[in-house]
């Protein structure tokens, strides 16, 4: 870390969740961004000028090379994720990647492998693992509050209207599962682990992106009810059932401000807001791994990333979504 306790971020792909993620990291104190990059050096500029960064690069192994930069956040399409972590992390630079990870397991491990090389920090932005609503929810959990887990139904849905552009590229690894379908199988991987049979099927575009997909999950004791969609909109809540109550995740879940506990038919509601978007929690798990030395989190460890990316390889091959790379 450099001077002063600051993190020192650079950010490669410069899009929604990129500009989301800058205004929270300026909600963090030890973190400043020093670089920005993308393939439009107008859009770098104005990107750099709105969220304060000291450089602009029209390149990203010009900022992935940059010596002032500590820690470098990875928010370009999923086909670039696994490339643009491994020459970040044999440059020297902790690295925080958008998920899903990558397009599949074995992309994965390769990432996973330049950390453990390098000696550097990397982690999966899986930022709802580090939202305080779904922080003190799985500690209720945990403690058995709800009895044992017997069901869990979540999605991520809304109607992206005509869809063109990378959502809907294969080549890309488009589609509504690894935009949003990682969510909800993120919610039944972090309460119930890996499933026993994984059941799913998907409608496709044109394009051979997937337009909705739905999954089951079976576990010894257990079932999940997932889905995702881009042609169709939900309430976006979650549910969590085990024997002796549920807990309601409120809308929109994967973001959430707050959770309700129904149990004996008593409903308590409770409410953590969080500070911005919600971004800064995961910031903050990065700054302290690294502090520690540590290579990952243990919030949201490599091994945790591999098992959730191996459930979705095995939900695209039932689906027979095909990615170009994978």
């Amino acid at each position: 870390m450099n001077q002063a306790n600051t993190m020192k971020w650079g950010i490669i792909g410069l899009g929604n969740i990129a500009n989301q993620f800058a205004k929270d990291l300026a909600l963090v104190p030890e973190a400043e961004l020093v670089a920005v990059g993308s393939r439009s050096m107008e859009k770098a500029a104005d990107f750099a000028q709105k969220h304060e960064a000291k450089r602009a690069y029209n390149n990203y192994d010009q900022l992935i090379q940059d010596s002032e930069v500590d820690i470098v956040y990875i928010a370009t399409p999923h086909d670039s994720h696994a490339d643009l972590t491994i020459k970040s992390l044999n440059a020297g630079k902790h690295v925080l990647c958008e998920k899903p990870v990558a397009l599949n397991k074995q992309e994965t491990e390769e990432m996973i492998a330049a950390a453990k090389k390098n000696e550097r920090f990397f982690m999966e932005a899986f930022w709802t693992r580090f939202n305080p609503s779904i922080q003190e929810l799985y500690k209720k959990v945990t403690q058995n509050e709800i009895g044992e887990i017997r069901y869990i139904n979540a999605d991520f849905a809304f109607n992206i209207g005509e869809a063109t552009g990378r959502m809907i590229n294969p080549a890309l690894g488009g589609g509504s599962l690894m935009d949003m379908g990682v969510y909800p199988l993120f919610l039944s991987y972090l309460i119930l682990g890996m499933p026993s049979k994984i059941l799913a099927t998907a409608n496709f575009y044109e394009s051979g992106a997937d337009q909705q997909t739905s999954i089951i999950l079976q576990y010894d004791k257990a079932q999940c009810i997932l889905h995702s969609s881009f042609v169709s909109p939900s309430n976006m809540q979650a549910i969590v059932s085990g024997e002796e109550g549920r807990i309601q995740i409120n809308s929109i879940w994967h973001e959430t401000q707050s959770y309700a506990l129904i149990k004996n038919n008593h409903c308590v509601d409770y409410h953590f807001p969080t500070i911005g978007k919600g971004f800064t929690y995961e910031i903050e798990e990065c700054h302290a791994c690294i502090h520690d030395q540590k290579n990952q989190s243990d919030l949201w460890s490599h091994q945790d990333s591999l098992n959730l990316i191996s459930i979705v390889d095995e939900v695209r091959q039932q689906t027979g979504l095909v990615f170009a790379k994978s």
